[in-house]
Formats: structure tokens, sequence, C-alpha cells
């Protein structure tokens, strides 16, 4: 039955649920509270990555990030401030960062990777009209200690455990993989498994095709109320005026905590400021992306002319201003792994940062919720929004017709912290 689904939100995960939604029959509208073009699926580094099975919760990460507190470089950062949010959402983030938790992560974020990963090569890789630079050569995790080298042993082991195609590379081996410059490091592993895109292509040829498509989506409209009758909502109303829908689906990234609120809905979610900085016409050449484990930093080859660097993990607010030190602690951890990498800090016009939406546990949450029977819930994606979109929005969609989902949707659900 064709139904009015109002989706908010034009990152990643709102387009590709708008997309899929109307493949399935549907009206569909898309309302981002600003003009689609500035939320943080513009500035990642491409990583279409079934390798990030590991979630944010981890072990060590609480007590790495109290040592990198005074440190403004450093990149992971949590800003204390007094805030019941912050509070609610650390509590239940250090309960989570456990070698269980981990474990039993480990197959939801291998199953829903590789299903996005399915919908990119087989369904929007195959449409003439969207050209994204989309790459399936594989992605470096590059060391340079031994206690990095041996972690990256359990982690292979993980990773045939879960099927996929991955290897441990001694220092000969990838120094072979990079030819072209200096790699300082004791080795890597080669998760042939993952693929790399130019984020900024891929999401304004969405934003093309959604419109050719019939979608209708509609700048600066930010959702400031919600009317509800029957435990449904009716009735979004926005700066702007008023739409009703039949189906609501909130994929408000990093702002969908106050979101979920508005219906009576708990959502601990806290921003993940990211910064990026893209050298075009890159003097430097890369084969392939890489991760710098030491470092916690990005480096990927875009659309054939293009690097971008990226990281830090900095957990503050949305009005924080930013804090620009982090990207000269990103170019750095650059120059520790590549030499010959010498990348002055670009002008504050020149840098990129977003907020990433960061769950309690480092899984998305991807589900209707309790208190209104029409509303589905799509965000929490962490650094894994890009990665994911594609697989996300066709469980969106799949929950929107009632279908049953392609993969288990338990550990995702909205309320697992209730």
């Amino acid at each position: 039955m064709k139904k009015n689904v109002v989706v908010i939100g034009g990152g990643i995960i709102g387009l590709s649920s708008a997309y899929y939604l109307q493949k399935a029959g549907h009206q569909v509208t898309v309302l981002d509270k600003s003009d689609f073009m500035d939320n943080c699926s513009y500035g990642n580094c491409g990583y279409v990555c079934p390798s990030h099975f590991i979630p944010l919760a981890a072990p060590g990460i609480v007590k790495q990030g109290l040592k990198w507190m005074m440190n403004s470089q450093s990149p992971f950062y949590v800003q204390p401030r007094l805030s019941r949010s912050l509070i609610d959402w650390g509590m239940k983030f250090m309960k989570s960062a456990n070698a269980g938790h981990v474990e039993k992560s480990a197959v939801p974020l291998k199953d829903i990777a590789l299903l996005s990963q399915h919908y990119y090569e087989n369904d929007w890789l195959k449409r003439p009209e969207l050209e994204f630079a989309y790459q399936h050569k594989g992605l470096l995790e590059i060391f340079q200690t031994d206690a990095a080298a041996e972690h990256a042993h359990h982690t292979v082991e993980k990773g045939h455990e879960l099927g996929l195609d991955v290897e441990l590379l001694d220092e000969a081996a990838l120094k072979a993989k990079e030819p072209h410059t200096t790699v300082v490091g004791k080795g890597a592993i080669f998760f042939k498994c993952d693929a790399h895109l130019f984020p900024d292509k891929l999401m304004r040829g969405m934003i093309e095709l959604l419109k050719a498509s019939g979608v209708r989506l509609l700048a600066g409209e930010e959702v400031v109320k919600m009317e509800t009758a029957g435990g449904k909502v009716t009735r979004l109303i926005t700066v702007k005026g008023a739409f009703d829908a039949d189906e609501v689906v909130i994929a408000t990234g990093s702002w969908s905590r106050e979101m979920a609120a508005m219906l009576d809905t708990r959502l601990p979610l806290v921003p993940g400021r990211g910064y990026s900085v893209t050298l075009e016409d890159s003097p430097y050449f890369l084969n392939y992306p890489a991760i710098l484990v030491e470092g916690r930093a990005a480096i990927t080859p875009m659309d054939g002319n293009k690097i971008r660097f990226g990281g830090t993990m900095e957990i503050t607010s949305t009005n924080t201003p930013p804090r620009y030190n982090r990207v000269q602690g990103i170019l750095n951890a650059v120059r520790r792994f590549f030499p010959e990498f010498d990348v002055p800090m670009p002008p504050v016009e020149k840098i990129w940062y977003g907020y990433r939406p960061c769950s309690a546990d480092g899984l998305p949450y991807i589900g209707r919720i309790k208190s209104h029977k029409n509303v589905v819930i799509a965000t929490g994606h962490s650094m894994l929004g890009l990665s994911l979109g594609a697989g996300t929005g066709v469980l969106v969609s799949e929950l929107v017709d009632g279908k049953k989902p392609s993969i288990d949707l338990t550990p995702f659900a909205v309320e697992r912290f209730d």
C-alpha cells in the first residue's frame, strides 16, 4: 500500500532511506534543517568497511580517553560539562566498553556492513546516473608498535572467523603495497573486503537522483513539533509549515536525541566531532586507503587526484567552537607514518568538521519505537554512517513495509537501554 512517508534528515541515512522507500512505491518527502550540503556525510574518509566489526565502545577506550583529556591535539576527547544527557550516555558507554560487548557486536556489525556493501555494489554502482568513484580494492590498517601488532594478529583471526577476506602483512609486504612513498610501520592488516568512495560525489549524485525520481527534498525545514493521535504521529510542524505523514523516519544524526525526545523516547546519543582536510590535485600518491593505528587517523586516496586526511572523536556539544589544533594532530600523525607527506596546516576555510551521532554502545539505533507505532528511527552510526548507509536505507524501507528485515535488528533496537 502506498504511504505518505516523511523522512527527517538529509544525510546519507536519510537519503538512502528515501531512495528505497521511493523504490517501494511510496510518496516520499525529505525535510532537512539546513540545505542538504553541510552534514557529516560529506567530509568523512569514504570507507565502506566490513572490517569495522569492533564497536567504538571497546576495552581501553575510556582509560585512554582520560589520558588524552589535557592534550589539545589528541584523537579522542570528551569535553567535561554539566549535562544530564552526557552523563547518562557516559555511564552506559563505560558499562558497554568490555570484551563481552565487543564479542557480541562483531556479527551484527559485520552483517549490516556486508548488507550495505552488497547494495552499494549491486544497486547504486549499476545506476549510470550515479557516479561516486567507488573502488573495492581493500584497506590497510598500519601499525608501528609490538602491542598493536599483537592486537592485529587477534583481529585477523577474528576476521577469518567472521568469514572476511583479511591478511596480516609484515613490514616488507606493507612497503610493497605502497611503493610510491616511504611507509613507517612494522606491518599492517590488509582488509581485502573493504572498499572506498568519494562522499561528496555520492551525496550530490543521490540528491539529483532523488529529485529526478519524484522525491521531494525540502531545505530549511527544521521540525519543531510533532502532532500525534491514536499512538501515531499525524503531522510534522516545521519552522516554515506543516506536513501530514502516514509514516515518519527520524534520521537526524547527532540531533536525533532531541528529535526522539519530542516523542517521549529516550535515545542515549551524543555528537562526536571529527575533522578532515582534502588535498586537491595531491602531489602525493597512495594505492590504498589506510587507518594509522597509533596515530588514530585515516587517509584515503579519492576520485583519482585527491587525498583526504581525517580523524579525531571529540565528544562535545554542537554549539562548541571547533578546536583546529586537532587537525594539526591528524597531520602530525600522517607524517609519522608517511614522512614524505609534508602537509602544512591549512587555513580554517579549507578544514571540514562535522558531528557523528555516537550511540552509547557503538551500535546504531535502527527500528520502530514503542510510543508511536508509525515512527522508525535510524541513527547512531558513529563513524560508520556512510559505510552502513545503503544497507540502513534498505532496512528502513523493510520496516515501513512491515517486511522481515534482511538481517536481525535485535542488536540495533532503539530502546535497548530501557
